[in-house]
């Protein structure tokens, strides 16, 4: 006989169970409801006032710096927003575990620039396509925590600035925007000073790099800018000999080429078409080489090449501009690269990813990545002094060794080093300044410190 006392005692156990259910319902419910949120807010594009908030950290001037990691975790980068997050095909394991932090700068610095969508393509792109290699490389290279950097990516356009007159990068304001960004991150950052910018990275990607002007007597007198000689530039611009625009740590990088624009033009060149152009060159070649500045174009190189070849059947040289340019390339044996007002130029690219012999003719110049790309073996270099002789030279090499220079040539590695691509890939232009980064992680504040624990 169940008494009225133990009824009430197991109505009360009764009430205890299912109020236990009950909580634990909505808190499993809760917490679903709150994932879905989350996971949808994620998804959704970005409203366009997101597009100009400003970095408080960096732009308030009475932002006072804090030592902890959390100041820069959870950012959300301007960059993202033009440059959607994407993983790319790349193994970064190979690179010692080295960490790089991309700086997050106002968009003034960078991404303002890509209104004109030149700044994206042109010869000098090669600034563009790395911050963009570089912020897909997040979790793997690139490090949201810089205390835990060994190098700082500093990301400043200064080639994107065309002329209204002749269309050509401008680059007078280079100096004083670089100087501008290393301010900004030496005041709101502890690491700029912790090493005077030693382990800070930039890219030079025009004439005569680091020097930050286009006529080489002017880059000379002005050198590299005193704020920089302590840092790493990646720039197109390199000799095998002294010169002041070398003063300053650096890694020669290939100018840029769009993989996109290669790719269209070998699928429109039917693969057993023969190549018909034995010598190629299409660009600017002055008759009277002396330009109104006083300054010989090309050391007389171009008008040299004209004078002597210029009627020569063997030789296919244009001076005017053509959309199909590079469907020329890739229908030729020989292709002229030789120095402009620098010595590097987009046809070692173009010719080496199109399968034509680059004839190198800029005495001294040094190439990028020769780890990775063996020179000698996929191109001829001719001295300036000979171009007189280019027709006896390369009737030598088609009856000799031609052959073996384009089987070399046809290797994919090669192409591969020379190219940015949209996502980096192992062994392309990108993986290459990585590997050059990590031969200099000597100069990790980082490393240094934890050498002496």
């Amino acid at each position: 006989m169940i008494t009225h006392k133990q009824r009430r005692t197991e109505k009360g156990l009764c009430f205890k169970h299912y109020f236990k259910w009950i909580l634990c319902f909505s808190f499993t419910l809760y917490c679903l409801v709150s994932f879905l949120v989350d996971h949808d807010q994620e998804d959704l594009p970005l409203s366009p006032s997101s597009f100009s908030r400003p970095n408080t950290f960096l732009t308030n001037p009475k932002t006072k710096f804090i030592a902890s990691h959390a100041v820069f975790e959870s950012k959300i980068h301007d960059h993202a927003l033009i440059f959607p997050p994407q993983r790319p095909n790349i193994r970064t394991d190979v690179f010692n575990n080295m960490k790089i932090y991309v700086y997050d700068l106002p968009s003034k610095f960078n991404t303002d620039w890509l209104a004109n969508n030149r700044c994206r393509n042109h010869l000098f792109a090669a600034e563009v396509a790395l911050h963009k290699a570089l912020l897909s490389l997040e979790g793997d290279v690139r490090t949201e925590d810089p205390y835990e950097a060994d190098f700082f990516f500093v990301p400043v356009y200064v080639s994107c600035n065309f002329s209204t007159v002749n269309g050509f990068p401008a680059i007078g304001h280079a100096r004083s925007l670089i100087k501008e960004a290393i301010e900004l991150v030496s005041a709101q950052y502890p690491f700029w000073n912790r090493t005077s910018g030693s382990d800070h990275v930039f890219t030079a990607t025009h004439d005569f790099g680091s020097c930050f002007h286009t006529m080489e007597d002017r880059a000379i007198a002005d050198g590299v800018p005193r704020i920089l000689r302590n840092s790493i530039v990646l720039q197109t611009f390199g000799v095998t000999f002294k010169h002041p625009c070398q003063e300053v740590e650096n890694v020669v990088i290939p100018p840029y080429i769009s993989p996109v624009s290669l790719d269209k033009t070998q699928k429109n060149i039917p693969v057993t078409k023969e190549r018909d152009i034995r010598v190629f060159f299409r660009g600017k070649m002055e008759i009277h080489p002396k330009n109104i500045s006083g300054r010989f174009y090309s050391k007389r190189v171009r008008t040299e090449i004209w004078r002597s070849y210029g009627s020569d059947r063997r030789f296919y040289l244009q001076r005017q501009r053509f959309a199909g340019y590079q469907s020329e390339i890739a229908r030729s044996v020989f292709c002229l690269c030789p120095l402009g007002w620098a010595p590097w130029s987009p046809r070692l690219v173009e010719s080496v990813a199109l399968g034509c012999v680059p004839v190198i003719i800029a005495d001294g110049i040094r190439l990028p990545f020769p780890s990775a790309v063996r020179w000698p073996d996929i191109s001829l270099t001719v001295a300036e002094r000979d171009v007189g002789k280019l027709g006896e030279i390369l009737e030598h090499v088609a009856e000799t060794n031609l052959s073996v220079i384009q089987k070399n040539l046809e290797d994919p590695s090669v192409k591969r080093a020379l190219l940015f691509n949209v996502l980096p890939q192992e062994g392309d232009a990108t993986w290459q300044v990585l590997e050059a980064l990590s031969k200099k992680l000597h100069r990790s504040a980082i490393r240094r410190s934890n050498a002496f624990l």
